[in-house]
């Protein structure tokens, strides 16, 4: 039987057979991001990777709309008060106070379970940049997006940049934000940006079922160990970055009880039963890497 946790106050939080639900809840303001939901959506990814028992997450949103993006109900973009209010760093005067929505994707990037979004209405600002960290976009036939930042004066945001380049290829990431248009759920199927599209009941179900495929004969640590290299090699700069970290991994795992179970299983043909957990087994050189120190008076990363 699943539970629901109800200590979040913009979002929910429901773990079932092994995976997570993780529901944006303010649909009387289209899930659009608030103070509140930053920290919540900054928090929950430590609670997902500390529990062994969620194995997968999914992510979706409560009502007719995905995420509205930034909340505006304050009349614009201050960043300043908005950080202060969000309370999850320190901001002193003259501070760069960091961006909310990247702060979120940085986490989701370091996430050691494979996050599925269900995109179940529209997705604009932040809700449109939100889903690009995450490892596979499932998407209502009814579902809209814009990357509508130089329509409100603003820029990108949630590293999207750097996500959305890699999802959808140069040429179709520049238009988008060039150009702030509202696109429909068939364009974000062409373009790669969604797996797949389905009816809006059909959705959650579509989402369960890909999240079960994923895990169901996976070594969890496997897994963590997988996720993280395909997204740190994303951006390396020769494929000998890729070789030592694999050689570094393969020379672990060989000897390890999932390796050995693997084979095992395989050979007496039979589901496989790993014992190795991510809280406690994943090999020491795992590619936890720490942001740098982020100079917030220079904007750029400390020597």
């Amino acid at each position: 039987m699943g539970h629901t946790d109800a200590t979040y106050e913009t979002i929910t939080y429901e773990v079932d057979e092994g995976i997570a639900t993780i529901t944006l809840n303010r649909p009387e303001q289209l899930n659009a991001l608030d103070a509140a939901m930053e920290r919540e959506l900054l928090w929950v990814w430590d609670r997902v990777d500390a529990d062994d028992d969620v194995r997968a997450v999914i992510v979706t949103g409560n009502g007719r709309a995905f995420c509205a993006g930034f909340d505006l109900s304050g009349g614009g973009f201050d960043v300043m008060e908005r950080a202060i209010e969000r309370g999850t760093e320190e901001v002193r005067p003259g501070d760069i106070p960091r961006d909310s929505g990247g702060l979120i994707a940085l986490r989701m990037f370091r996430c050691m379970k494979p996050i599925i979004a269900a995109i179940n209405g529209v997705g604009v600002g932040f809700g449109a940049t939100f889903p690009l960290p995450m490892d596979i976009r499932l998407a209502s036939e009814t579902a809209r997006w814009g990357i509508v930042f130089s329509r409100r004066g603003m820029c990108m945001d949630a590293a999207s940049s750097w996500f959305l380049t890699r999802a959808v290829g140069m040429s179709k990431a520049l238009e988008w934000s060039f150009s702030g248009r509202i696109f429909d759920a068939q364009e974000a199927l062409e373009a790669g940006l969604v797996h797949s599209l389905h009816a809006p009941d059909d959705l959650l179900p579509a989402a369960r079922e890909m999240a079960r495929s994923l895990i169901s004969d996976s070594a969890p640590v496997s897994v963590a160990l997988n996720r993280q290299l395909l997204w740190q090699m994303a951006g390396a700069a020769h494929p000998m970055d890729a070789h030592r970290m694999e050689s570094i991994y393969i020379a672990e795992r060989g000897p390890s009880p999932d390796a050995r179970e693997g084979a095992e299983s395989f050979l007496e043909k039979r589901p496989p039963k790993f014992p190795m957990r991510v809280s406690a087994d994943l090999p020491l050189a795992f590619p936890w890497h720490d942001e740098p120190a982020f100079d917030r008076r220079r904007g750029r990363p400390s020597a």
